[in-house]
């Protein structure tokens, strides 16, 4: 799978982990900074990440920062993206399996390591059910055309 990453300062170290985690299990990762711990604003590297996901020049996305909250607010701002910040494997495999979620969201600062890597393994395995739950996304990408006209 081709994976677009980012990360804040806050979540860096976190990043460059869950890099070489991908890369040993055979996905193709598109590294789109940031390069060091110093800080940097969030929005930028939330933005390029959902923005190659919602052009499919990646097939899901993956950002770090401290909590995962603001990377998730902002990435929620793109068309066409659905990011999440689940606290547990449950909540990843829900966030796929009903909503499609096409953008991971981990805070460095808050989660485990072992508990990121549940989160990261059942989020990249768990297929989307369609069905029932395609009806909903079909309404919320109404709503988001509304939106973009100004409705």
């Amino acid at each position: 799978m081709k994976i677009a990453l980012a990360a804040d300062h806050a979540g860096f170290e976190l990043k460059e982990t869950i890099i070489n985690r991908l890369r040993d299990g055979g996905h193709e990762v598109i590294d789109m900074g940031t390069d060091s711990s110093e800080s940097v604003d969030y929005p930028a590297y939330a933005i390029q990440v959902s923005q190659a996901v919602s052009k499919n020049e990646a097939e899901r996305g993956i950002l770090f920062c401290g909590t995962g909250l603001g990377m998730s607010i902002t990435a929620n701002k793109v068309a066409g993206i659905r990011a999440v910040g689940p606290c547990d494997a449950r909540q990843a495999e829900m966030s796929r399996r009903h909503n499609d979620a096409n953008i991971l969201c981990l805070g460095q600062r808050t989660l485990r390591e072992d508990t990121v890597f549940d989160i990261l393994d059942v989020w990249l395995q768990t297929p989307f059910e369609g069905g029932r739950h395609q009806r909903r996304l079909d309404i919320i990408t109404e709503m988001e055309g509304q939106w973009a006209q100004g409705r």
